[in-house]
């Protein structure tokens, strides 16, 4: 039974113990205080998962930077593969008493020990999802120390987590040949297997293992939110199950997989409705390639950016004052009026304001993109990435490693130009010079000298920005010229669920040797529904008249259907009413989520529709919504370093 938060509060209030059976409150009551011992269900076996204790006598110590840590762990049972399935972890040498056995040490947790603001007993857990596109993420097989300084100097434990990513693999350590299963949603259950062994294992560190955070960009953005929203959520139960993840201590007590806090940059998910949010926000405003006059594909992109209308309406998505969010439909049939557009409108005016109270001109802008991030804890990723990014000749202009911006500014490739913008609108060019960083691409880069020129040049051709120079505060006409002028449509029509399912989204949600498959059952629908009139066009393939349908009734090795398989990459599905996972799980109390304004590999709404679900969510304690203007798909903060600012979050979140 599915419904909406104001709903469920109304039927409890009411006490209505059979209406609201389908919807449970967001966290679990605690149970009464009882000084009765616990005493263990004697039809569960404490010796279940012995195998996987942490050996403490295996630790390596890293003397230089006084740091211990072990590789290779193991995290569930019966695991498809150790390459992936296994993890690190990193802890700061203060927390630990340490013993030599000759090329290891024995620990045990030193508990008077003070690492920045943190002790043995209140030290969080931080792990990475290193991968911007759901690659998968092998187990780190050598230790390498740098940037982890800054986490494990400010008391954090660094745990560097394997996992399978969005498609099916073969594991050549194992030797056997076999396929083993990836896609949805494999990456979110081996990352809940490896917080389940992590706690399992509490007594062994020295950490509160209840302060899990997990940070990501990209898809691995996404992943965080899915982990932040379905703690405990029992559909995963079947998948953690068959690869023998923990599901109790040594005493018995059932462990969890929920977390403290999630934060990701530029997130990717929510792919029951991405392809029509990306089509409502960017799509239906181009005229180009794929939607092009002429092209069924311009037809799908319309009616999947009404059918997002639609949706909206349908989601009791609600602003700061409780109001619902809503899309009105215009003369012409586009839903591009009402309280939603105008919400997302008040985002864009607050971080332009932000932006241009808060910046320093001259200006450079240079346009970036970050395909993977480099989160530290596994060297050869490291050195493997910053080889493909030499091959293909990125560059850091005005980028750090971490791809916060923060790094010097004007350097661009060899062929790209600086275009120098003043007050009276002239411009000029010059070369510049390259400088590597991984993973960044970029373009041509352009200099204003001051914040008039700026916005001069942004209503260059049509006025659609104002800048109050008296009150320094900047308001946007509408989405549509934002979008045209800082956010175009650059991905394919039906953006992640495409006609020939060549996307990386198609992959995700593929099956064994069927390594790509539709998913998007909104675009299903409309296919279905207009399949005449598409055949009409040039470019219409018949094989897509059953393609979606035939693929929409595929099961994976558990017999989990593929609305199933969406819905559990999807965060909403465990934060809104509008789905059946509404207050079935347990969520978060902590949230981080930043975008770069300027990113076009996904919808504006995006984050967005998360932040709107997650403040009006029961027993969520606070949400940091970062929009960054100016920035792209990279990892976007307003100041500073994301290193930096993630862990001062981090350290916030702990301290209340």
């Amino acid at each position: 039974m599915g419904c909406t938060r104001r709903e469920f509060l109304a039927l409890a209030s009411m006490g209505a113990a059979v209406g609201i059976a389908g919807c449970t409150p967001s966290r679990p009551a605690d149970p009464a205080p009882s000084d009765d011992p616990v005493t263990p269900d004697p039809s569960v076996d404490l010796s279940e998962f012995e195998s996987l204790a942490l050996d403490t006598g295996a630790w390596r110590y890293d003397e230089e930077n006084d740091v211990y840590y072990q590789l290779g762990l193991t995290y569930c049972k019966s695991p498809a593969t150790t390459t992936y399935e296994s993890l690190a972890i990193f802890v700061p040498g203060a927390y630990f008493t340490a013993e030599k056995n000759g090329s290891t040490y024995s620990c045990t947790v030193n508990k008077k020990a003070v690492v920045g603001n943190f002790t043995p007993s209140t030290a969080p857990i931080l792990m990475p999802i290193n991968t911007g596109t759901l690659a998968a993420q092998s187990s780190p097989t050598a230790y390498g120390y740098d940037g982890l300084a800054p986490y494990l100097e400010a008391g954090c434990i660094y745990v560097y987590p394997g996992f399978r990513g969005r498609s099916a693999g073969y594991d050549t350590s194992s030797g056997t040949g076999e396929l083993f299963p990836g896609g949805s949603p494999w990456p979110v259950v081996d990352l809940k297997a490896a917080i389940r062994y992590l706690r399992y294992n509490a007594e062994s560190l020295p950490c509160n293992a209840e302060r899990v955070f997990v940070f990501g960009f990209g898809a691995g953005g996404g992943v965080s939110a899915v982990l932040g929203a379905s703690g405990d959520a029992t559909l995963f139960e079947p998948y953690l199950s068959s690869i023998g993840a923990v599901t109790h201590d040594a005493k018995g007590e059932s462990i969890s997989d929920a977390i403290a806090g999630s934060a990701s940059w530029c997130p990717i998910t929510s792919f029951d409705t991405a392809g029509a949010a990306y089509e409502w926000c960017q799509g239906q405003y181009s005229d180009e390639a794929t939607r092009a006059k002429g092209t069924w594909t311009r037809q799908l992109s319309r009616e999947l950016a009404s059918a997002y209308g639609a949706w909206v309406n349908e989601m009791d998505l609600r602003d700061n004052d409780d109001v619902q969010l809503t899309l009105e439909e215009t003369e012409t049939g586009v839903y591009s009026m009402g309280s939603y557009a105008t919400a997302l409108t008040g985002i864009l005016d607050e971080a332009a304001t932000y932006f241009v109270q808060n910046t320093t001109f001259p200006y450079t802008y240079t346009p970036q993109h970050l395909d993977e991030p480099t989160f530290p804890g596994d060297p050869n990723l490291v050195t493997a990435r910053a080889a493909d990014a030499t091959s293909a000749k990125s560059s850091s202009a005005g980028v750090q490693a971490d791809g916060t911006g923060e790094g010097e500014a004007g350097k661009t490739p060899d062929d790209a130009k600086t275009e120098i913008i003043n007050t009276d609108d002239e411009a000029t060019s010059a070369p510049m010079a390259p400088a590597p960083l991984v993973g960044v691409a970029q373009v041509q880069s352009t200099i204003y000298d001051s914040p008039q020129s700026y916005f001069a040049d942004l209503n260059s051709d049509t006025w659609w920005i104002n800048y109050s120079h008296g009150t320094t505060s900047v308001t946007v006409s509408s989405l549509r010229d934002f979008v045209l002028h800082l956010r175009p449509a650059t991905l394919a029509a039906s953006a992640f669920d495409l006609p020939d399912r060549s996307s990386k989204s198609n992959q995700l949600f593929g099956i064994g040797e069927e390594s790509t498959l539709h998913f998007d059952a909104l675009a299903a629908e409309i296919v279905e529904k207009n399949v005449d009139t598409y055949a009409k066009f040039d470019d219409w393939d018949p094989e897509y008249e059953t393609a979606w349908e035939t693929d929409l009734e595929k099961v994976d090795a558990l017999e989990t259907d593929m609305a199933t398989r969406v819905a559990m990459m999807n965060p909403l599905y465990w934060l809104s009413g509008h789905y059946e996972g509404y207050g079935q799980a347990s969520v978060a109390p902590h949230w981080r989520v930043n975008e770069g304004l300027f990113d076009s590999s996904t919808s504006l709404a995006t984050a967005s529709n998360i932040v709107f679900a997650l403040r009006k969510y029961d027993g969520v304690a606070d949400v940091s919504h970062t929009p960054v203007w100016g920035q792209g798909h990279v990892l976007a903060e307003r100041t500073g370093s994301a290193t930096t600012n993630l862990i001062q979050w981090v350290t916030t979140c702990c301290s209340g």
